[in-house]
């Protein structure tokens, strides 16, 4: 068989194996590296987590947020392993085909982060304020009591010593960007090099939809080890997981919409980074009164699922996500 202009040395199709089109793109899914993508970043996931798992100790282990971070670079894990020793033909610019490089258009790619780093937020806070216009939790947005109790409980009273609730919430909001970026958007770049890095476009021969839809479920699925032990949505059992796929379906159309409408994964990184950093914002503004329900009130609830169909909406009818207008950044 004659290989591509694009094939890589020795990567000759095997029969029923999808080649790689002229654009850098798979002609067909590669569906068993596809299946060894998910099965090596799921596995692995659990491996990282199995410490936490039998210690005992659940969500209180110490090390609870190292095997957490290490655990977001099993994705990044299991593209390399699927695009070095499953995929065929292997794409012949690897770069290009994770969206680590070229940056350009670099105004696009820079527009697109800088909406990724200051729009996931503003959707995180329309949630919560949704959420509270709801009746779902009370907010104090005078004395912030409920934060004012947090820092006390967390033996950070000190603070509250030096300076006044409200001038500690506007440093907290003032700093989501540099903490998207640092350290958020670096441990982001572990899932993202794998969700919409890798395994976005290798599901594209679908369609656009489904392969956004899919690639979102999946990387829900992908979080169970942590969920299961109530991570998220204080729920152990396997509705909270089927809430996590649907909350990782809705932020993950936004996260793929950025990576193809840019054509770098980088966008969606940071996107990944603010909705990390921002997920707390509920907290500087609950009443120290107010009960607080994460299914429907947190950064992953049903309410902030309103804010993102309501987006998501929106750029549909702008034709943003029209399939020559999305592909044609690809390649």
């Amino acid at each position: 068989m004659v290989k591509g202009p694009n094939a890589a040395p020795g990567s000759t199709p095997r029969p029923g194996e999808g080649r790689i089109s002229d654009d850098g793109q798979p002609a067909r899914v590669p569906w068993l590296a596809v299946a060894g993508f998910a099965v090596i970043s799921c596995g692995l996931a659990w491996i990282v987590m199995l410490p936490v798992w039998l210690g005992g100790q659940g969500l209180a282990t110490p090390l609870l947020g190292l095997y957490a971070s290490v655990m977001m670079f099993t994705p990044a894990v299991g593209a390399l392993l699927a695009t070095f020793f499953l995929q065929r033909p292997r794409p012949a610019r690897i770069g290009r085909y994770l969206g680590l490089w070229p940056l350009r258009p670099a105004g696009r790619t820079l527009g697109l982060t800088a909406a990724a780093l200051f729009g996931i937020p503003l959707i995180i806070i329309a949630g919560a304020f949704l959420a509270a216009a709801l009746g779902l939790f009370a907010t104090d947005l005078t004395y912030f009591s409920g934060f004012a109790a947090q820092l006390r409980l967390s033996g950070g009273g000190a603070a509250l010593e030096d300076a006044s609730v409200q001038q500690l919430v506007a440093l907290q909001l003032l700093s989501l960007p540099v903490a998207a970026i640092i350290p958020n958007s670096l441990l982001a770049l572990g899932e993202e090099l794998g969700w919409r890095g890798w395994l976005l476009p290798s599901l594209l021969p679908l369609g656009t939809w489904p392969a956004l839809l899919l690639t979102g479920a999946l990387w829900g699925i992908w979080h169970a080890p942590l969920v299961l032990l109530g991570y998220n949505y204080g729920l152990t059992g396997p509705t909270g997981v089927l809430l996590m796929i649907a909350a990782c379906t809705a932020f993950g159309v936004l996260f793929g919409w950025l990576r193809l409408r840019s054509g770098s994964v980088w966008p969606s990184v940071v996107a990944h980074g603010a909705l990390n950093a921002a997920g707390g914002f509920a907290a500087l503004i609950i009443s120290v009164w107010s009960g607080f329900d994460p299914v429907s009130s947190g950064p992953l609830g049903w309410a902030t699922w309103i804010v993102i169909a309501a987006v998501v909406v929106v750029l549909a009818v702008c034709g943003q996500f029209s399939t020559r207008r999305l592909r044609q950044r690809l390649g």
